[in-house]
């Protein structure tokens, strides 16, 4: 069963008590396999870390560390009690999901010329900012290959592979709220996921023609 270009779904995540954050971390972890961990989070509208000058409030790991990653139930339970409305942080590589992301404006224009190839998508995250296309695990080393042989490759991009993350929804950080652009499909089977090949080229156009576009590749 295919997305609906333009549609958002709404995947049944757990449900839980509280805020929609365990859920969704119990759903990443138990049933996806996804490693993931709490992230800052806000305090107010800055971020709880040290650093009064955060470049993405509330959006990325602090305490615990991104290696504190995990899949084990008792530990996402735990974590969530004590901090509710925590952002659910997926810690991207190895054997869990990557990703890729781009400005919002060239993540639609991306988005629709891909549905215009017929490709088959995997989940999509969208903030008011950006937007990140989720896919298949990658090496640095072929992802380094492919982007060697593109002419120009935009600092807009960010790619999170190995030793990153990547927020997912139903996260609040200070840019607004995290949501679904395509979400997973409900069941308890992990998600499909697109190899990076099948969607780089159209990341890198898109992305060109953006209004924050670049030449500096930025991670």
């Amino acid at each position: 069963m295919r997305e609906i270009p333009g549609k958002r779904r709404r995947p049944r995540f757990r449900r839980s008590e509280g805020p929609a954050q365990l859920g969704a971390a119990l759903t990443c972890a138990t049933d996806w396999q996804w490693p993931v961990l709490p992230g800052v989070g806000l305090n107010g509208q800055a971020c709880a870390c040290p650093d009064p000058e955060c470049v993405v409030p509330g959006a990325h790991p602090f305490d615990p560390g991104i290696l504190a990653a995990t899949t084990d139930e008792r530990m996402i339970r735990w974590w969530w009690t004590n901090r509710p409305t925590a952002p659910v942080m997926l810690a991207t590589g190895g054997a869990a999901p990557c990703a890729i992301s781009l400005p919002a404006v060239a993540g639609a224009v991306a988005l629709t010329a891909l549905d215009g190839m017929g490709m088959r998508l995997g989940p999509v995250v969208a903030t008011p900012t950006r937007w990140s296309l989720l896919v298949a695990p990658y090496s640095l080393e072929r992802l380094g290959e492919l982007l060697y042989a593109k002419d120009w490759v935009p600092s807009s991009l960010r790619f999170h592979g190995e030793g990153g993350y990547l927020v997912l929804p139903p996260s609040e950080t200070g840019t607004g709220q995290v949501c679904w652009e395509r979400a997973p499909l409900a069941g308890s089977a992990a998600p499909w996921l697109p190899d990076v090949e099948a969607v780089v080229d159209a990341l890198v156009a898109a992305s060109n023609g953006a209004p924050d576009g670049g030449s500096r590749l930025a991670y």
